[in-house]
């Protein structure tokens, strides 16, 4: 099964909120980020999606790994999707940018209402107490 190699994060209030993103054209809510780009870092590559995607401007010391995680792609049938996910704490304002159609503040029991990608739904979620 072909693997899409990406830089994730929880990115999170402080607050008992995490932001989850909807692509256009797509159904499920994910983490922000995206495709780490050849010669890119996981860390690079993460930051240079959020300011993208969400024109947040975070500092690579405000990224915390905290482990590699794997799930089926929301977005392209038999594909797996191979994250390096970040923990951020980010309480500045977003602006929905790029090939997002959407952000929600959302705090986890909001988020299993809604409709998740296996990766956010199964792998994420579950870190979220140690985090809160």
């Amino acid at each position: 099964m072909p693997v899409i190699h990406i830089a994730a994060a929880l990115l999170h209030d402080g607050a008992g909120h995490l932001l989850l993103v909807r692509k256009q054209g797509t159904a499920a809510f994910m983490q922000p980020g995206g495709k780490i780009e050849p010669g890119e870092t996981p860390c690079a590559a993460l930051l240079r999606e959020l300011d993208e995607e969400l024109g947040l401007q975070a500092s690579a010391e405000a990224c915390r790994f905290l482990k590699r995680i794997e799930a089926p792609a929301a977005n392209e049938p038999g594909h797996t999707v191979r994250a390096e996910l970040f923990a951020l704490r980010w309480t500045g304002a977003i602006k929905v940018a790029a090939e997002i159609a959407e952000a929600r503040w959302v705090t986890p029991d909001d988020a299993v209402s809604l409709s998740l990608a296996p990766l956010t739904r199964d792998c994420v979620l579950p870190l979220w107490p140690c985090l809160s």
